[in-house]
């Protein structure tokens, strides 16, 4: 079913995952984008404020919109074009092995007054791993095709 401004009202969740980090993900995701050595290297992982090796939390973006692209909010009739970031926060470490799941919340909408066949929809996003704990979240505005467009006559 496609989706349109009008079918995400806030207070609708949806809910993606889950995936799992992979060991060899990490190191690789990291040997390319975020080279630090709690990322790259389980002893310096353990010698970190972590503990132990971890997923860069780029990574744990990155999982997160693997999520959202897999839920039925892929199925957005323009595709999931963002607009903007807010509140990105990473609130606990994702490790090797972890099961992250995801849920994704309308939160408001308005429409565009430039372009009437257009919305900005708001969403706030959670990533939760296997144990229940919220690992990453964010707020988003991703722009939405409006089905029915009201002329001005």
């Amino acid at each position: 079913m496609t989706l349109y401004f009008e079918d995400l009202k806030p207070g609708r969740v949806f809910k993606a995952g889950p995936v799992t980090v992979d060991p060899a993900e990490v190191h690789d995701f990291a040997r390319r984008y975020d080279p630090q050595p709690f990322h790259l290297d389980e002893a310096a992982g353990a010698a970190s404020v972590f503990g132990g090796l971890v997923a860069s939390g780029w990574q744990t973006a990155a999982y997160s919109m693997r999520m959202l692209a897999a839920s039925e909010l892929n199925s957005i009739a323009n595709g999931l074009v963002g607009l903007q970031i807010d509140k990105l926060m990473w609130h606990q470490p994702v490790k090797p092995g972890d099961v992250l799941n995801a849920e994704f919340d309308v939160m408001g909408r308005k429409h565009s007054r430039s372009k009437p066949e257009f919305g900005v929809v708001q969403l706030a996003w959670r990533t939760f791993n296997q144990r229940g704990e919220l690992v990453m979240s964010l707020e988003n505005a991703i722009w939405v095709a409006v089905k029915n467009v009201k002329s001005e006559t």
